[in-house]
């Protein structure tokens, strides 16, 4: 049966609470400065409550919130947490109801109270969802409550803001026992998230009270039931549990074990749901008859265990081991079912009291057990946060030190998931970094297809920002919208997830084969001709990428199967195997080139990248022998080159590159744009973003047709990234062209 914590004010008047007995009640050691906060804290909120706030909660019918308050702060206390954690547990109501802001609860009681309720108010998010399971969410109504758990997880970077959120909502489910209207609503979002989260925490003793509350609620009829099968036979039951205690405790002093002894109520949610997972009826319960013994170290359990065992006869396949094999939310017990006195079935369960702690109080426990210390190194993931916040990582024993425990507690390591709200209040789920068009192709590919813009919190953004956790994302679209090829540019950041490419690539796909190659011979031929790439093999670069042809290597890039980058990628890679010997050739240390080529038939040669071309890796190039500075490198399509070949045909000479240079390389790069206040700070800080060192810079502005041309010499390791470069350049505001210069 539920069994509500008895609130001894609730039965009083508002000013007729005497404040500092009720703090005598709390089952914390406070010292005369904390209760001090404390008691002006309550004060505080009792002269809020007098008036009417602006956002009422859901769960206020009768309480207000100076006994709401009480109420939260009680709940906490139970839970062992600091005087901070119970200020803003106190404090959350009349701020939640806007009767007081944030700023003025960080004014009077510090900034450590104030962020903690800040963290409950990003929670609070949650409170506005109504999650129906007769109604699928995206399709799956399941996952999406498994969402709206990780998302709060999400949100908590300090384990005492889930504490408060649970013993405001344990008080919200209390609050409508007999509100018919709001009951259902707030027993479903307790029994789909909080119950199960203080389940993943470890937090006993608030699971078993939501759990049954909303039980009850929900399912009214099971709950009844089975609240009648226990109550005819709990006069039956207490008496068994008596015979067994006594006789447990003759046993247990013979063998001199230290213990504790007391019967165990078990909850009607958790029977019904044994009865529904294993199919089996009320009889078949064994642990309806239960007792629990408590001693002081883990052998003792396992002594413990062999008394039980030699005292009554175990019964096979119901014993459990979860002290060696802990659950996941790390409890450590040990259970054995016996037949005992009257042929009667009985469950012994056996913990040390630090296991009986922490299986009642989860995260709490480790705060009563252990000092302070520092966090380790931490992953992401749900699973790994979670176990975070039931241990609170690697406490320092020897230190005792309480310190700033706003800051021992902070959990600051990125998440690789974020959780974002639909327009209609539903959580979706998406990778770190994921864009509004990545959210669009989540919620359904036509929305991903004829989607031109989208709107965070009311705001419009543009399709690349990077989403965060806990906003509210909508998908502007077009009627007869399609997806663009510059979705599939990576540079671009359109595109997070590799779900979202592969729609857009599969509606490309299935255009005609005749569009996919126009398109993608005119996005490298635009791609080429922007980094003045003139001579490039076209039918090596196609085999380098694996396909056969040459227009099979457009259909691909049309289709999105392949991207500019890896086409450019394989351009500069290329490196064909000769059987001649071939020498790698380093140049002087006075140039800045120090990339590798190989030269056919000679020997080790000073070599150096001619000025008036400045070829780049993938370029395709040609060796002049020079008079004293060794093999001057030029690219085929140079126009110098195409002079000394013939005037002097007899010192061209075959070279290509090596393998793929580490260093950079000298290019020049003209941009025309029309001119406007702050263009040069907008096209250098690129460059600054992107890491690319400009050597000189040159600008020229034509007042007549209000354009500027500037002309950049710059350093980059390679063509792909000279690309990305010219590509953001290029999507600039008022920026015509950016183009790499041939000569």
């Amino acid at each position: 049966m539920v069994q509500v914590r008895h609130q001894s004010h609730h039965d009083a008047e508002r000013h007729e609470v005497d404040l500092s007995a009720w703090l005598d009640t709390l089952p914390l050691t406070l010292g005369l400065p904390e209760r001090e906060r404390l008691l002006a804290a309550a004060e505080l909120v009792r002269e809020l409550a007098e008036g009417p706030g602006e956002d009422q909660l859901d769960w206020a019918v009768e309480s207000d919130c100076f006994k709401a308050g009480l109420d939260v702060a009680l709940i906490l206390a139970e839970l062992h947490v600091g005087n901070d954690c119970l200020l803003a547990g106190m404090l959350y109501r009349v701020v939640r109801e806007k009767r007081i802001t944030v700023e003025a609860v960080e004014e009077r009681f510090g900034p450590a109270v104030s962020r903690l309720l800040q963290g409950v108010l990003k929670m609070a998010a949650i409170g506005d969802l109504r999650l129906q399971q007769e109604r699928p969410v995206l399709g799956q109504a399941n996952a999406q409550k498994d969402n709206v758990r990780k998302m709060l997880i999400a949100l908590v970077d300090d384990v005492r803001v889930a504490l408060i959120k649970l013993a405001e909502r344990t008080c919200a489910i209390r609050a409508v026992k007999d509100d018919e209207g709001r009951r259902e609503a707030v027993a479903r979002e307790v029994f789909d998230v909080y119950a199960p989260l203080a389940h993943r925490l470890g937090i006993g003793h608030l699971k078993w009270e939501l759990e049954d509350l909303s039980f009850r609620y929900i399912y009214a009829d099971a709950y009844r039931k089975i609240a009648r099968l226990l109550d005819g036979k709990r006069l039956e039951r207490d008496q068994f549990i008596a015979e067994v205690k006594e006789l447990l405790s003759e046993v247990l002093k013979r063998a001199g074990l230290e213990f504790e002894i007391e019967g165990r109520a078990k909850h009607i949610y958790s029977i019904w749901r044994k009865m529904q997972r294993k199919g089996i009826g009320f009889s078949q319960v064994y642990d309806i008859r239960a007792v629990r013994i408590l001693v002081p170290e883990i052998k003792d359990c396992y002594a413990t265990l062999g008394l039980v065992h030699g005292l009554w006869r175990n019964i096979p396949n119901e014993f459990d081991d979860y002290i060696a094999n802990p659950k996941e939310n790390g409890y450590r017990s040990l259970h054995t079912a016996v037949i005992g006195p009257e042929g009667k079935i009985l469950e012994v369960q056996i913990r040390t009291r630090q296991m009986h702690e922490e299986a009642e109080l989860g995260v709490c426990a480790h705060w009563r057990y252990k000092g302070s210390g520092a966090t380790e190194s931490m992953a992401s993931s749900y699973e790994e946060k979670i176990a975070w916040l039931r241990q609170v990582l690697d406490w320092h024993e020897e230190t005792g030190d309480t310190g700033d425990v706003a800051e021992q507690f902070s959990f600051d390591v990125a998440q690789d998931r974020v959780y974002v709200f639909t327009p209609q209040g539903d959580v979706v789920n998406l990778a770190q970094g994921a864009t509004p068009l990545d959210f669009a192709y989540h919620v359904h590919t036509e929305v991903g297809h004829r989607c031109r813009g989208a709107k965070v919190n009311g705001s419009i953004v543009p399709l690349t920002y990077a989403l965060n956790t806990g906003e509210r994302v909508e998908i502007l679209t077009s009627k007869e919208g399609t997806p663009k090829r510059d979705w599939l540019q990576p540079g671009l950041g359109y595109l997070r997830t590799s779900r979202a490419r592969a729609k857009v690539q599969h509606w490309f796909k299935a255009q005609a084969r005749e569009e996919n190659v126009d398109a993608g011979r005119h996005l490298l031929e635009r791609e080429f001709r922007r980094l003045a790439l003139t001579s490039v093999d076209y039918q090596r670069i196609a085999r380098k990428v694996q396909v056969k042809t040459v227009e099979d290597m457009y259909a691909a890039v049309g289709s999105g199967d392949l991207s500019s980058a890896q086409v450019l990628n394989a351009a500069q890679g290329l490196v064909e195997q000769r059987r001649e010997p071939q020498l790698k050739l380093a140049r002087p240390g006075a140039t800045r080139y120090r990339g590798e080529v190989q030269v056919q038939g000679v020997g080790n040669l000073l070599n150096h990248m001619a000025g008036c071309c400045k070829p780049l890796p993938g370029d395709a190039i040609t060796g002049f022998i020079t008079q004293g500075r060794g093999v001057s490198i030029h690219r085929t399509d140079c126009a110098r080159l195409v002079k000394l070949a013939d005037s002097h045909p007899e010192r061209i000479i075959d070279v290509e590159w090596g393998r793929s240079p580490t260093d950079n390389y000298e290019v020049d790069v003209s941009i025309e744009a029309y001119d406007r206040q702050g263009l040069l700070r907008d096209i250098t800080g690129l460059f600054a973003h992107a890491r690319i060192n400009v050597l000189t810079i040159n600008t020229q502005t034509n007042k007549k047709s209000h354009t500027a041309t500037m002309r950049l010499r710059v350093e980059v390791p390679n063509l792909a990234s000279l690309s990305r470069l010219l590509e953001r350049i290029n999507q600039l505001h008022n920026v015509i062209s950016a183009v790499r210069l041939s000569e």
